[in-house]
This record gives structure tokens, C-alpha cells and sequence, in this order.
């Protein structure tokens, strides 16, 4: 397997993996709250969404630092945004 395609299975593991930490955020959000999930504010969902994507931003960019040690890469510490967004 070459290193494009082992990028490409890390980065699809990680989806994968941050849809079912996503689902299970929200599943305990709603078991713990059931009638406040209702009553949401449109200020609660920003600032929930923030912080989901700064946690996906973090996990992509452990996931990113993983997969270029395990192919030798050293690891260009420029705004990885622009490499892949989420």
C-alpha cells in the first residue's frame, strides 16, 4: 500500500470515527436533557458547534501527525486547513 492510500484509509478511519463520537455526543445530550434539546437556543447550537469543530480540528491534525510518522514525512507546520478542510 502506498503512502496515498494509507492517508487515504487514516482519513476515512477518522471520519468515521468523528460521525460516531458526533452521534454519541449527541445521543448523551438528549438522554441527559431530553426537554432542553427541544428548547435549544440558536446561541447553545453555536457555540456546541465551535466546540465540535475545534475538536474535529484537533483530531485531524493528531490524525495527520500520526500518519506522516508512520511514513517517515516530517510533518510542514504551516495552516493544515488549506491542506483538507473538515
Amino acid at each position: 500500500m502506498n503512502t496515498e492510500d494509507k492517508a487515504r484509509e487514516l482519513m476515512t478511519q477518522q471520519r468515521q470515527q468523528d460521525e460516531h463520537l458526533h452521534e454519541s455526543m449527541l445521543n448523551r445530550a438528549e438522554t441527559a436533557y431530553p426537554t432542553q434539546t427541544e428548547a435549544m437556543t440558536e446561541e447553545e447550537a453555536r457555540e456546541l458547534m465551535t466546540q465540535q469543530r475545534h475538536h474535529e480540528k484537533h483530531i485531524h491534525e493528531s490524525m495527520l501527525n500520526r500518519a506522516e510518522a508512520e511514513v517517515g514525512l516530517p510533518r510542514d507546520n504551516t495552516d493544515s486547513s488549506q491542506e483538507c478542510s473538515i
